[in-house]
């Protein structure tokens, strides 16, 4: 009976620690990263955060990364060069963002990040990529204001 209830408990304990294994691995990473519009996915080269660190420390005047997360947080550390968008307000800021640039959309960690994506897809724009959240982000952050 004893050698019955050890191996269930060694099962459990198995179950337990691969389930909490996968969790973390789901949680670490955005569910949301590498969505592209239709011509956007030439960004999907900047999916990887060494390419996209590559392009911030060589920004290119074509591609914008945009910060939908709230003013404050943006304020607190962003990625280099990113503008900030705060999500509740893209729309009615569309006039300041140009369709003929390329965007790397990205939020704390993903969520807000797509449903910009899907505004911008319904305002017409096409060049887009939502690169999912700050998390996957390990280099330094710049704080204040880069606009």
């Amino acid at each position: 009976m004893k050698s019955i209830q050890s191996q269930i408990s060694k099962l459990v304990l198995l179950t337990l620690i691969l389930f909490t294994g996968l969790t973390f691995k789901t949680v670490a990473q955005s569910v949301y990263v590498g969505q592209a519009g239709k011509d956007g996915k030439v960004l999907k080269k900047y999916v990887e955060p060494a390419e996209l660190k590559k392009l911030v420390e060589h920004p290119a005047d074509s591609i914008w990364i945009i910060d939908v997360r709230s003013k404050k947080a943006y304020l607190t550390g962003h990625i280099p060069t990113a503008k900030s968008f705060p999500a509740g307000t893209v729309m009615n800021r569309l006039n300041e963002i140009p369709q003929n640039r390329y965007l790397i959309i990205y939020c704390t960690v993903g969520g807000n990040a797509k449903i910009v994506s899907k505004k911008l897809k319904k305002a017409g724009y096409k060049r887009y990529i939502n690169w999912g959240g700050m998390s996957r982000w390990p280099w330094e952050k710049a704080s204040g204001i880069e606009q």
